[in-house]
């Protein structure tokens, strides 16, 4: 089939054009592609082609140039990709820059300036106190529905899909332990999460309200929070987590815009506390999205958690993070936390499936609490598109590699 007839359906047709970066089978330059049905068009190469103005910006080997150009560009260089993959005039220039996507290589997208996870499901915070504090008052803390929890990250982790993921070790304390141990953490888990991208960074001291959130964040991809409960929990007193979660954090190799995604704009729950100012988003346009995530483990669908019902949105995630006047770095990138939703099937983490391994999965190759050396973790999703179409997120996957022996 030729690259231009995407079959209709498809969700990686014109009404898409997720970013990325790839290099072609034995080259090491890599280059801004979009993706467009199985191919990726190289849209530096296009560009250049075409004698458009936006080469500078398209033909770079990373994605940062774009992100820093602001909202009024990455709306221009979509409406111009959109011409370029759709106008038939432009077939014969850009067909040989069509390439497969088994023949090239897939590389994290953008340069990770800082990484920020938040917890934003009201879900999996209830489920999460029900397993660790099963006699409080309230699964929630007190400070749950008044802010956006979140912490910082290391961005220096951040690996793109396929990036195998090597099993962490650290100090652990099971409750039957006299002394804390040293070794690999047994209780490997994941989080499914989405992650935005910031593109136009802010000025130090200058808050970023809820209305300038289009401003600032490019777009959204998949991400996988590899977490170590064992490891988190003998650490996370009194300030948080830290190598339990520093290891790694995979993203799909795709950025999609969020100019993709007005389609999928829904209204998050309903709010049950009084909002400060800052955060008061009833007066905003829909701040939620419908994203529709699965969780396969060996290829085995374990969850499929609904975005839809995240209580905090990704506004007020930047609105929270930037209030006391931290600046916006193009790259930035942060986590929604951990997508579950109210059915036992769609809960987000084996921890919550599992029941902090009270419970097992039953995996066609055998059961489950935590993963296992040689376990592969696939996150998928797709959003509602124009004309009852669908909008691709692409994938996050990683394999769970053996912990190094130790010197």
């Amino acid at each position: 089939m030729p690259p231009f007839d995407v079959p209709e359906g498809d969700p990686f047709g014109p009404h898409n054009l997720p970013y990325g970066v790839f290099s072609r089978a034995g080259a090491s330059e890599r280059s801004v592609g979009v993706r467009l049905g199985d191919h990726v068009l190289d849209a530096g190469a296009t560009a250049r082609a075409l004698g458009s103005p936006y080469a500078g910006l398209l033909a770079q080997p990373t994605l940062n140039p774009l992100l820093a150009a602001g909202r009024t560009a990455w709306s221009d260089v979509r409406r111009a990709l959109t011409a370029w993959v759709t106008v038939p005039a432009h077939r014969e220039t850009i067909a040989p820059l069509l390439h497969p996507l088994s023949e090239v290589t897939l590389h994290l997208p953008f340069e990770v300036a800082d990484y920020v996870d938040f917890y934003a499901s009201e879900n999996h915070a209830r489920n999460v106190g029900q397993i660790f504090r099963p006699d409080a008052t309230d699964s929630l803390t007190p400070n749950w529905k008044h802010l956006p929890i979140g912490y910082h990250g290391r961005s220096g982790t951040v690996v793109v899909s396929g990036t195998e993921v090597v099993r962490p070790s650290g100090q652990r304390k099971a409750p039957s332990d006299t002394a804390p141990v040293f070794g690999p953490s047994v209780r490997l888990d994941i989080e499914a999460e989405v992650g935005f991208v910031v593109g136009a960074p802010s000025t130090r001291g200058t808050p970023v309200p809820l209305s300038s959130f289009r401003d600032h964040v490019f777009g959204l991809c998949l991400l996988n929070d590899w977490s170590a409960r064992d490891i988190q929990a003998w650490e996370y007193v009194p300030l948080g987590p830290f190598l339990g979660k520093s290891f790694a954090t995979s993203v799909s190799a795709w950025i999609t815009p969020l100019d993709a995604l007005d389609d999928a704009r829904v209204a998050p729950p309903a709010r049950t506390h009084p909002l400060l100012p800052y955060l008061d988003d009833s007066e905003d346009e829909p701040g939620g999205y419908d994203l529709r995530i699965s969780v396969a483990v060996n290829g085995h669908v374990v969850s499929e958690p609904p975005f839809s019902t995240m209580y905090w949105t990704a506004a007020q995630q930047l609105a929270h993070m930037t209030v006391n006047g931290a600046s916006l770095r193009t790259g930035d990138l942060y986590g929604s936390g951990t997508v579950s939703g109210p059915s036992e099937h769609e809960r987000g983490s084996l921890l919550e499936l599992t029941w902090n391994g009270r419970d097992t999965l039953d995996l066609p190759d055998g059961k489950r609490a935590f993963l296992e050396d040689g376990d592969e973790v696939t996150l998928t999703a797709w959003a509602p598109g124009p004309g009852g179409t669908r909008v691709g997120l692409g994938e996050v996957r990683g394999r769970i590699t053996p912990a190094p022996n130790p010197s």
